[in-house]
């Protein structure tokens, strides 16, 4: 049912009970933060929340998206602080046999040797932030299902084209309580963005799998970019005549590092969390989703490492996607481990009883009508996971079904045109097939489908789809004598041959003949069927779930909370304090890990081998001004208990004072489950501390123009 225009404003007044059950939780929007103030001078900040509520002035105007994760610019210059592993796929890019930066490390002798981040990454800067929730909503007033769907999408897609009309932006529109507000959002999509400095391989991802999600930990997980723009200061593509872009803000790093106890607050795009869904999404998430998950996962994973043991190329092809596929296998099986740890299906369930006791009317009938729909799309899950990694953990095929859809989508009027094949994506879509090229191999890309596939043959018949069956067969037997003819014969491979279909395929015409793109031209119309019946679904849940929302509110009321929106890729805040772990009994750890931890950890193997410049310098003990003044020696990462979940990877962590003590880029164990549940006993958030950079570019890996430009001491 239609959202009344008076539950915005009682959304903004639940923020008054400031008592919630969880002190430090919450992803908060700024524009809340007003609202905090007395929790927040309560935690020690010493600033004006009012100066945290707009996203487009400082210091939040710092902030910035990157890649998959989270930036901030630390100066005029575009200089751009995140993480190695978020930048890892533009150091990957940019490594062959004869200069490897994964292995040793890139420093940029000056502006000149910066190197050009692979054609589809990109950096996002936010220049607006506006209510839109009326002009979404209204045109799917009495409407249901795929109706109720197009209306809000043909209603967004209108709101985005009006805020690009003027050029040099990309805008998007954010779904906030699901379904219950909507947010226009402007960003300054900047495209040239060059490597700037990256430690080595065992220093920005000292431990690995080992240590990820792990505390104690001692990882130098940071990189710096920097950004570039055209002469005229407007976004640009890769050229050499292009200037440093100039930030509406940056952030100074702090001389001083934390310490138990001090405030600390964070800010970053985290991607998304789960917290307000339904008891029964979350039985089915530890039931059967991340189970499920981490098989798949794992078989994934087995078939490029096996690839990569024979295969140094493609070893380093796969890199990045290797990284990627085990950081969320654990993800996954840490979240299984949390959620039974917390007993989060038990206890939501006892809440959502307790809410439902307390609702009733049309929001009642609405929430069992969306439970009901919710047990009717469980019965596609394995199908739609299967189908959703054979078209994203690909590089040929999914080149081949985006050519395909791109071709048939150019065919409309762009505004009719699904998002993410409009005019304002082709140069994404570009610069993502450019980059097939090091990031594929045709052994490996096969063994994946092939593994993908034959989970695929074994669904039961009511998941099966008639043309995937049709393509690639029954058995096992004949998958692979359709992977062996496909690959055998596709020149998709080539970077040209893909650019001249995309150019073909942007002005709707047909494109070359090619045995992959036969295929898509099959495979294309049955994922368009699919995507229809999940437009359905979906348009239903976003009609339904704000009942829900408007139940857990007025039961967050009665519980004296305040309830924040599950995190959507847009800038959120997080507070709280320096914090130690105690996750088991008799089991304590301290808040800050020092270069020690390097020494002790070191076997000189991988994942544990650290550089011997690194062990030398530890060895010489000169820290100098980045020492911690009460441990006596260098400290290398810290915990907060800040709010975070996947996305948060680069977000900034600032003092009292606003300054940047620290670079997020992990959770530990205990905590990873907290995308679905926050539990105040053990949700920790791992930072590299700002003192163990300003060492390594000091003393270990010496950048003194960059200490320079970042206005720090050169010791």
């Amino acid at each position: 049912m239609p959202v009344p225009n008076s539950l915005a404003a009682s959304l903004t007044l639940s923020l008054a009970l400031t008592a919630t059950a969880h002190a430090d939780e919450g992803m908060w929007m700024p524009s809340q933060l007003p609202e905090l103030a007395k929790p927040l001078r309560e935690a020690g900040f010493r600033g004006d929340p009012r100066d945290l509520a707009a996203v487009t002035q400082p210091p939040l105007s710092a902030v910035v998206k990157v890649g998959g994760g989270t930036g901030a610019f630390v100066s005029g210059e575009g200089l751009l602080l995140t993480n190695h592993h978020v930048a890892y796929g533009v150091i990957q890019y940019n490594t062959s046999a004869k200069d490897n930066l994964i292995e040793q490390g890139f420093i940029a002798k000056d502006r000149g040797d910066e190197r050009a981040a692979n054609p589809d990454f990109r950096v996002l800067v936010t220049v607006g932030f506006d209510k839109v929730t009326d002009a979404v909503l209204g045109p799917a007033k009495g409407k249901t299902g795929r109706a109720y769907f197009d209306a809000v999408d043909a209603a967004s897609k209108r709101i985005v084209a009006d805020c690009e009309r003027e050029g040099g932006v990309r805008c998007s529109v954010a779904n906030m309580y699901y379904g219950t507000d909507f947010y226009r959002i402007r960003q300054l999509e900047l495209r040239d963005v060059r490597l700037v400095y990256a430690p080595p391989r065992a220093i920005g991802n000292y431990g690995d799998e080992i240590d990820n999600f792990m505390w104690p930990r001692h990882s130098g997980d940071f990189t710096l970019l920097r950004a570039y723009v055209g002469k005229d200061g407007k976004p640009a593509d890769y050229s050499a005549d292009n200037v440093p872009y100039q930030p509406p803000a940056h952030l100074q790093i702090a001389t001083q590092g934390p310490k138990a106890g001090d405030y600390a607050m964070l800010a970053g795009y985290p991607g998304i969390t789960y917290r307000h869904r339904t008891a029964a999404e979350f039985g089915e998430q530890v039931n059967w989703a991340l189970p499920q998950r981490v098989a798949v996962f794992d078989q994934m994973i087995a078939v490029i490492e096996a690839a990569g043991k024979s295969d140094a190329e493609a070893r380093t092809r796969y890199a990045s996607q290797l990284q990627s596929l085990k950081n969320n296998r654990k993800r996954a099986a840490g979240e299984l481990e949390g959620m039974q740890r917390s007993d989060a299906v038990r206890l939501r369930g006892e809440d959502e009883r307790g809410m439902l006791a307390a609702t009733h009317g049309d929001d009642a009938r609405d929430i069992a009508a969306l439970q009901a729909l919710l047990a009717d799309a469980s019965a596609l899950r394995e199908r739609d996971l299967l189908l959703t990694l054979i078209g994203t953990q690909t590089q040929l095929l999914r080149s081949a079904l985006t050519l395909e859809r791109l071709r048939l989508e150019s065919a409309k009027s762009d505004d009719q045109r699904e998002t993410g094949y409009q005019q304002r994506d082709q140069a994404l879509i570009e610069g993502t097939l450019k980059q097939v090229q090091r990031r594929y191999s045709p052994a490996v890309e096969k063994t994946l489908l092939s593994a993908l596939l034959t989970r695929y043959q074994q669904l039961p018949d009511a998941q099966r789809v008639p043309e995937f069956d049709a393509a690639f067969g029954r058995t096992p037997a004949q998958l692979q004598r359709a992977l062996d003819k496909l690959y055998a014969g596709t020149r998709l491979g080539e970077e040209a041959e893909r650019l001249s279909r995309f150019a073909a395929a942007r002005e709707g015409k047909p494109v070359a003949a090619d045995p992959l793109m036969t295929l898509a031209a099959a495979l294309v119309p049955a994922q368009l069927r699919l995507e229809n019946e999940r437009k359905t679904r979906e348009g239903e849940q976003l009609r339904l779930r704000p009942a829900y929302m408007r139940a857990l509110f007025a039961w967050r009321k009665q519980q004296g909370r305040a309830v924040y929106p599950d995190a959507n890729s847009t800038l959120r805040i997080s507070y709280g304090r320096v914090e130690p772990l105690a996750p088991r009994d008799a089991v304590s750890f301290a808040p800050v890990t020092t270069v020690a931890g390097i020494v002790e950890k070191n076997t000189g193997q991988e994942p544990f081998d650290a550089p011997k410049p690194l062990l030398a310098a530890i060895a010489k003990g000169d820290f100098g001004s980045t020492a911690d003044a009460q441990l006596k020696t260098q400290p290398v990462n810290f915990l907060t208990n800040l709010d975070t979940t996947g996305g948060n990877s680069g977000s900034p962590v600032l003092n009292a004072r606003g300054e940047l003590i620290g670079l997020n880029f992990d959770s530990n164990w205990e905590a990873v489950s907290a995308s679905w549940w926050y539990d105040p006993r053990y949700k920790r958030a791992i930072h590299v501390d700002m003192r163990y950079l300003r060492w390594l570019l000091a003393k270990v890996y010496p950048a003194p123009q960059l200490l320079q430009e970042l206005r720090l001491p050169a010791e």
